[in-house]
Formats: C-alpha cells, structure tokens, sequence
C-alpha cells in the first residue's frame, strides 16, 4: 500500500462501475442505524446486509419492513445488493452440537436436536428467499455447513462411499431450498470456506456436481479462504466464471517460514504470532487484489466488490475506512477493445 494513499479523496471518487459495500456481519454490536451510517461516512456505496443482530431480520420482512428499510437506506444515500445468512446455512448441513446455541435463534436450536435444528434451519433458509425477493435483491450470501468436513485429513481412514454419501445428504438438504430460490428469483452464493461442504476448487466443484448443477447454486467468491490453504484463487474464478454470484473483499496473511501452529491453526486463537496465518485489513496481506480486479473483469462480473472486514491487530474503523479506500483504488472497468488493433490503418481516424 502507498504511504501517499489519500483515503477521503479517493473515497470521494465514484465513477467506478461496481459499488463498494460492507459486509456488516462483523459489526452486528451495533445497531442497523449506526451501522449504515458508519459504513456511510468510512466512504461505501452500500452495505450487504447480514442476518443477524437487527441488520436484517428474516422474521420480520414483510413489505412494510422491507420498504422502510428500503426508504432508510434511499435517505442515507447506501445501496444493498445482497443479504448474508452465513449463521442459519451453517445449521442446515452441519453435525449439530452445543457450538451452534451461540450462534441460533432459540426458535431454531430448541432443544438442540441435530436433526430439528437441521430442519427449521432449511426451513428458516426457504423463508429467507422469500424476504430478499420482497426486498429486492438478487443474491443470498451464506454457509452450508457439513456433515463430512471432520472427515477430512482423517483417521481410521474413511470408508468407502462416506465421502459420497455426505454429498448426497448436502444434496437432499439442499435441493428443496434451492427450488424455493428458483422460484423467488433469488440465487444462492455460498462463501466457499473451510468447514462447508465447498472449501476449495475440488470440493466446489463436487458440490455443483451433487446438486446437478442447479441454476440458483453459486459462490461468494472470498480469496481468503483460499489463500493459506495453498489453493489457486485466481484461478477458482476462471473455474467457476458463471457461478460467481457475489464478491467479498478480504484479505489475509500468510507466513512465508515454519510456525508453531500450521494451517490447521493449532487450535490458536486468531491474532497470535506463532500462527501460520491471519485475516488482515484489506491490502495488507498476501492476497494479490489486482489479479484478482482482472479476473473478475474477465468473467464480466459487474456485482458489488463488498469488504468483509476483519483484522484483530488494528482499529476496525480505521481499518474499514483504508478499505474503501482500497477497493475503490484497485477496482478499475475492463477494455472494450483490442489495443494492438488500433494500428490497423482501416480503424484509424
């Protein structure tokens, strides 16, 4: 990053075509209210708008809800393109334990029994298409869970077929969901993430394969999760050109000599210097952000570039607003000709 970036001036430039929202999952200690208005003055064009806190609330967007929040964000001059249901996707696919208490509803962990809580969480999911085609966007943004992830890397060996089956009962959870989608207008973009049943190339692509490729079924492209795994995310773009439902800007840091705690995280918390990687404030990592502004522009995503901010060494205000900044630098609108055919004498003027 330059020591010269001018942060407010380049937040005042918007003439790049794909708006810079925030993603406000990580701020859902603050209230709808305060954090559109924040995200307002750290320089975004918008907010994607998670499902938790009172950000978005699915049980209560019905018309009036959606169109006052709506009217809300019209007056503060934000877009939102899309709505986040990272916590609920986690609970349809997962092996449900006491973890899952601390991030559902009461409505939907009950009594905590996994095969319940998998149940009104798919139902919860349907109701949530129906909340963004009343409110107006395209895109839910969000988490599946899975019930083969602590198969990976085990031992006793896994079973023949285990691996398949686990594909096959994503499948089954996850079809009738997608249909409720389809028929909403509505497309799901799951952040392909350690954890879900996608978290690299080769499992996103098992995962599109199990649900027979069906059209509501997509990613939110997030580099970081990528990265330190060793996976091409880059190149999981070109892979996926036409799947590529949603953007999230985000960066992380990994170590370039042995540490103590390797990729698995060594059951460290975040931002301890014996990890092997971290999660930084966009820029400030390893993440190649201009290959990935190409890659994009080559598939013709014309979607929002939304930050999804995390960084636990530095002031997240701060670090937001630097961000913006960022992006909106980065970002820049692909070529509509062919350079070397400008000496063609016949296109000359």
């Amino acid at each position: 990053m330059e020591d010269s970036l001018d942060i407010k001036n380049l937040n005042k430039d918007k003439s790049m075509a794909r708006p810079v929202t925030l993603f406000t999952g990580q701020w859902a200690d603050l209230s709808q209210d305060t954090i559109i208005e924040k995200a307002k003055t750290f320089g975004y064009d918008g907010v994607e708008l998670a499902c938790w806190g009172d950000h978005f609330e699915v049980t209560k967007a019905d018309a009036s809800y959606c169109a006052n929040l709506r009217e809300k964000l019209d007056a503060a001059g934000m877009q939102c393109h899309a709505i986040s249901t990272h916590l609920v996707g986690q609970a349809v696919s997962d092996n449900i334990d006491a973890r899952h208490a601390q991030i559902l509803s009461e409505e939907i962990y009950g009594d905590g029994n996994p095969e319940d809580v998998n149940k009104r969480a798919a139902e919860e999911l349907m109701k949530t298409a129906h909340a963004a085609k009343e409110f107006g966007v395209k895109v839910v943004n969000g988490f599946t869970g899975s019930s083969i992830w602590h198969l990976c890397y085990s031992f006793p060996p896994v079973l023949p077929g285990q691996i398949d089956a686990g594909y096959e009962k994503f499948a089954a959870q996850w079809k009738p969901i997608l249909d409720e989608f389809e028929s909403c207008g509505v497309r799901y973009a799951l952040e392909v993430h350690p954890t879900e049943i996608a978290f690299d190339i080769a499992s996103a692509a098992r995962a599109l394969e199990a649900l027979d490729g069906h059209e509501s079924f997509g990613f939110n492209y997030d580099p970081s999760h990528f990265g330190y795994q060793g996976v091409d995310y880059v190149g999981f773009i070109r892979r996926f050109p036409n799947r590529i439902f949603h953007a999230h800007m985000k960066d992380v840091r990994w170590s370039s000599h042995p540490t103590e705690a390797g990729v698995f995280g060594g059951h460290v918390d975040f931002h301890q210097p014996n990890r092997f990687w971290d999660f930084r404030s966009v820029g400030r990592g390893s993440i190649d952000f201009e290959l990935i502004i190409r890659a994009l522009n080559d598939i013709g995503y014309d979607g929002p570039l939304s930050v999804e901010w995390e960084d636990g060494g530095m002031d997240r205000e701060f670090g937001a607003t630097e961000s913006c900044a960022f992006v909106r630098k980065l970002d820049f609108p692909s070529s509509d000709i062919v350079f070397d055919e400008q000496f063609d004498k016949e296109k000359q003027s």
